[in-house]
C-alpha cells in the first residue's frame, strides 16, 4: 500500500477534527464527573444503625453507609441444596457447527473444505433472589440493594436432547452459580421517606472511604481516551486503505 502525500495531509486533519471533537466530549464528561464528586463528597457517612434509621426518618440525602448485607429469606435449586442470596442455573449444550476451512498442500494447491466441529452453547438462564434483605439492622425489598456476586457451584451433565439447531440430539448440562447470603460492606443510596433509594450500588468488603474513593476516581475520562484513540487510529487507517483516486485530480 503506497500513501500519497495528499492522503498523509487529509489524515492529519481526520486526526486533528477527532482530537478536536474528543477533547470537547471529555470536557462534558469531566463537567459531569465533577458534579458527581461533588455529590459523593456531600454525601453523609453512617455505619450506625440507628443513624441510618434517623437519616431515613429525616430525609437526610445521599450518604455512604458501612454495615452487613444478608438475606432474610434464601433460595436455591433442589438439585444443587444449600442456601444462596442469588442463585442462576444456565443450561448450556453442545452445538454442531460448520465452517469453510482452506488449506494449502505440499504443490501450493489451495483446497476449501467443510469442518465440523462442537462447542458449548448457552440455551437458557434461570435466576432466583431472595425476596427480602437486611442491611444495617433493617430489612428492605431486594429491589432496594439487588447485590449478586455469583461464584461458580458445580455443574450437573444431563441427557441427550434434540436439538432444532442441529437436527441431532447434543448433550447437556446445567452450570449453577450462587452468592452467599451475607457480606459486609457499604451502600450508597439516598435516604428519604422513611427507606432508601432502589437500585442502591453495594461495595463489598469496602469501606466507606473507599467506596468514596472508588466512586471519584475519574475513571470515565481515561475510558472513553483510550476508546476514542483506537477510533481515531482506525479512520485514519481505514482511510489510507480506500481508493483516494479522486485526490490526484
Amino acid at each position: 500500500m503506497e500513501i500519497t502525500k495528499r492522503e498523509i495531509i487529509i489524515s492529519i486533519a481526520i486526526a486533528a477534527v477527532m482530537l478536536i471533537i474528543g477533547f470537547f466530549i471529555s470536557g462534558k464528561i469531566t463537567d459531569m464527573q465533577n458534579d458527581k464528586n461533588d455529590e459523593y463528597q456531600k454525601a453523609v457517612h453512617i455505619e450506625d444503625s440507628e443513624l441510618f434509621q434517623y437519616g431515613m426518618d429525616t430525609n437526610v440525602g445521599n450518604a455512604f453507609v458501612y454495615g452487613d448485607l444478608q438475606s432474610v429469606d434464601t433460595v436455591t435449586f433442589d438439585e444443587i441444596g444449600g442456601e444462596y442470596l442469588h442463585v442462576e442455573k444456565i443450561e448450556e449444550r453442545y452445538e454442531r457447527h460448520e465452517r469453510e476451512v482452506t488449506e494449502t498442500d505440499s504443490k501450493g494447491k489451495k483446497n476449501t473444505k467443510v469442518e465440523v466441529y462442537y462447542e458449548w452453547e448457552t440455551e437458557d438462564r434461570e435466576n432466583k433472589h431472595s425476596e427480602n434483605i437486611m442491611f444495617c439492622g433493617i430489612e428492605f425489598p431486594y429491589s432496594k440493594i439487588p447485590y449478586s456476586s455469583d461464584n461458580y457451584i458445580k455443574t450437573i451433565n444431563s441427557g441427550r436432547e434434540y436439538s432444532w439447531k442441529s437436527g441431532e440430539y447434543v448433550k447437556v448440562r446445567f452450570r449453577y452459580y450462587g452468592t452467599p447470603i451475607k457480606h459486609t460492606g457499604t451502600v450508597y443510596t439516598k435516604l428519604s421517606d422513611g427507606t432508601i433509594s432502589d437500585n442502591s450500588r453495594f461495595f463489598k468488603d469496602y469501606t466507606i472511604e473507599q467506596a468514596l474513593d472508588s466512586c471519584t476516581s475519574g475513571i470515565g475520562n481515561v475510558v472513553f481516551w483510550v476508546f476514542w484513540m483506537a477510533l481515531t487510529i482506525g479512520d485514519v487507517i481505514g482511510f489510507c486503505y480506500l481508493d483516494n483516486r479522486w485526490l490526484e485530480d
